[in-house]
């Protein structure tokens, strides 16, 4: 059993908060864990509204459904029946105790605000993405905070230098789903991969929706794969698509809400500077990633193009992942100037204390890797912490006051 580290945030929410979602998307475990969680709680009833008994019932009468429980009840799926927030907001104003429901759900709620709303200070909401790295190996890896406390700049060595080291682009092309990682054969993770997205664009996306004629979905879900980690224009997509931008915005916001790609917001200081100030997007899992892209095996990634998006696209979820646990929460965005200074991640705690992050996919790291690093800190000095440039090489190495080069396969 993989213990997923956001499991003891879930318990503590428990204790204080009457209603907790375990929002994800599908395949990473949310009814397993929910399962975990109500176990150690006590007596609790599960119900799936994935059986059809069970859908019915909630769908025809809210309200008794939710009045027909008493303790604990895990509600997997909660999307499924949108009108069950509303008997559970009812619920809670007659009897606000901790720990009532605990609900999972395959759509982002907070981009469905009727629903979000609704239990306004009521719930608390937990993000569970696709395995880390690190929960994989038992080590679920605390980088995030490291980055804010100092400890980093130990430097030494750490690993055997080895450029694109096969054992860390394996685990970029596996990704973060369980049911991928126990397949050895390379062919059966694609066909997996293959119905999986068939599945969420089909049925997830629907009931988000509730409409049909979303075939263009597939051919959109591949651009944005092709541009990952690229600042988002509508209007290029438009014409890649072929779509009018108000339904191609629309489309990318349910392939959000579906957790299929994410939108990373760019950062800036309010300071009148010229910055760029278009999301960038990413996709949630680097072996989903990978697929639509079409990189199979670590032995077909060499001068592939996609090289360098991959790797931060990567770097990106490991480190939004970590962010679910990590005490200190900061915020996830990425940086540029209209003059081409970058900064991949930039994460800002609740002080504003800053810390960026550089992606490089190669074994050496050279001084201006951290141009776009120093730019960042020249526009807010007094509240940059630390630049890092994750790297394939194997040891910590330092480039400047606050400035490092950190293997990634030593943190995600």
């Amino acid at each position: 059993m993989i213990i997923r580290a956001i499991e003891a945030s879930i318990h503590e929410a428990m204790n204080d908060t009457p209603v907790v979602l375990i929002n994800g998307a599908r395949q990473t475990g949310k009814s397993t864990l929910a399962r975990r969680v109500a176990e150690r709680a006590g007596s609790a009833r599960y119900v799936s509204l994935d059986e059809s008994s069970a859908l019915t019932s909630a769908q025809s009468d809210p309200g008794g459904f939710i009045d027909g429980f008493s303790g604990l009840v895990v509600i997997d799926e909660i999307q499924r029946v949108p009108d069950l927030f509303r008997a559970i907001k009812a619920a809670v104003d007659r009897n606000r105790a901790p720990g009532r429901f605990l609900l999972t759900g395959s759509a982002d709620i907070m981009m469905l605000p009727r629903l979000s709303e609704s239990l306004a200070g009521r719930m608390e909401i937990m993000t569970l993405w696709p395995f880390s790295q690190g929960e994989l190996r038992g080590l679920p890896g605390h980088f995030v905070d490291t980055l804010f406390d100092g400890s980093i700049g130990v430097a030494g060595r750490v690993a055997e230098p080895v450029p694109r080291d096969p054992e860390v682009w394996g685990r970029i092309l596996m990704g973060g789903y369980l049911e991928v990682v126990a397949r050895t054969s390379e062919a059966r993770r694609r066909a997996w991969f293959d119905a999986y997205v068939t599945t969420v664009l089909q049925r997830e996306i629907r009931d988000i929706a509730n409409i049909d004629g979303l075939q263009e979905l597939p051919r959109l879900l591949a651009i944005l794969a092709a541009r990952m980690t690229q600042t988002v224009n509508y209007a290029s997509l438009a014409r890649s698509a072929g779509l009018p931008q108000t339904t191609l915005k629309r489309y990318v916001r349910l392939l959000e809400a579906s957790f299929l790609v994410q939108l990373l917001p760019a950062w800036s200081a309010n300071l009148g500077k010229r910055l760029v100030t278009a999301p960038k997007v990413i996709l949630v899992d680097s072996g989903l990633a990978a697929h639509l892209v079409g990189l199979r095996s670590v032995d077909a990634l060499r001068d592939q193009p996609h090289i360098g998006p991959l790797f931060e696209n990567y770097v990106a979820m490991e480190i939004r992942k970590q962010i679910t646990w990590s005490s200190l929460k900061p915020k996830l965005f990425h940086f540029r100037t209209s003059d081409g200074q970058e900064v991949d991640l930039v994460l800002e705690d609740a002080s504003g204390r800053l810390v960026g992050i550089e992606s490089k996919a190669s074994a050496t790291v050279l001084r201006r890797d951290f141009n776009g690093l120093a730019a960042l800190k020249a526009l807010a000095p007094e509240r940059f912490v630390r630049g890092v440039v994750l790297y394939t090489g194997s040891e910590v190495v330092p480039f400047g006051r606050d400035l490092y080069a950190v293997p990634v396969g030593r943190e995600l």
